[in-house]
């Protein structure tokens, strides 16, 4: 019988998302929750052959999986996990395969926190609840900026959109051209240019040792008073401690916020307390169709290593 893990499974869609029954002589366990502690999920994964990612919810580092004695195959939703540390995963013999995703559902979500943050949605929609009528005044894009900070597949897609709102498009990158932003009717300005001039800014980078910490207290000094920050790539590009004393003392305008340093957020997170912040859980590239392709191909991936013909490997 051959043990198989589903991770991370938040929303309780792996099983409806796909035909695990065709597996042959398996027994699937998901996990809804969080593990959280390497000792924990060394005890809850020890009998475990094969370990289903959803992205990097759960980091595999060498010290994680030299203590998975039974682990044989990791199969990661994307075609790129970088919490799982590949060589060792190599060197102990473990099979490591991604999947197809799916990329309108992160660049939909972001047009969906700008809409939010512009037209004071959330607000609006309390007030309706609580029997209150037009409390708040939003603003409209005709006109405005927005800086995409990132101008790569998904940047790209979101600067499209804009100027279906007619909006100006500016946007800055480390090895951003004249000529890629000239492609995509944007214009390249320098770091500091985006963020002075900005209405909306938009966060659409690889979380990289270069892109840690990228927009710090400088940059967010930077920023409009009336200016709204978006990220819906990875919680660590943005400093945390700066966003936070940004967001408190109202020098912004606002933000709304995917992602975060920790994930799952907190309970107890100041984040949370905060009233000029939208905040969703990570759910920017979360659909339907999504979890069908990762889960069905990670049926597939199964299906092939137990063939013998495991033709499946990320691009780290």
């Amino acid at each position: 019988m051959l043990n198989i893990a589903i991770l991370d499974d938040y929303q309780n869609a792996a099983l409806t998302s796909a035909n695990w029954d065709s597996l042959q002589n398996t027994k699937v366990t998901v996990f809804n929750s969080y593990i959280q502690g390497e000792d924990v999920i060394v005890e809850a994964l020890s009998d475990f052959d094969v370990v289903v990612l959803m992205r990097e919810r759960t980091p595999f580092p060498e010290s994680l999986l030299a203590r998975l004695d039974k682990l044989k195959l990791i199969v990661t939703a994307g075609m790129r996990n970088f919490s799982v540390d590949m060589e060792f995963a190599k060197s102990k013999g473990i099979i490591v395969c991604g999947t197809p995703m799916v990329s309108h559902s992160t660049y939909e979500h972001t047009w969906a926190l700008i809409l939010a943050l512009g037209k004071k949605i959330p607000q609006e929609n309390a007030v309706m609840h609580q029997g209150g009528w037009q409390a708040h005044v939003g603003i409209g894009l005709k006109g405005r900026t927005l800086g995409i900070l990132g101008l790569g597949r998904l940047g790209s897609r979101v600067a499209t959109i804009a100027h279906a709102f007619e909006m100006n498009v500016i946007a800055w990158s480390q090895n951003l051209t004249d000529e890629a932003a000239a492609a995509h009717n944007v214009k390249r300005v320098n770091k500091e240019t985006l963020f002075a001039e900005s209405d909306f800014l938009s966060i659409h980078l690889i979380l990289s040792d270069r892109t840690r910490g990228l927009v710090g207290e400088n940059e967010l000094g930077l920023m409009k008073p009336n200016a709204f920050l978006i990220n819906t790539s990875r919680g660590p590009i943005v400093n945390e401690e700066a966003l936070l004393a940004t967001l408190n003392n109202k020098k912004i305008a606002g933000a709304a916020l995917d992602v975060f340093d920790i994930e799952p957020l907190p309970k107890d997170h100041p984040i949370r307390n905060l009233d000029n912040v939208i905040l969703t859980g990570h759910t920017g590239y979360l659909v339907q169709e999504l979890y069908e392709v990762v889960y069905g191909q990670a049926v597939k991936n199964i299906q092939a290593w137990q063939a013998g013909k495991p033709e499946c490997r990320l691009n780290n």
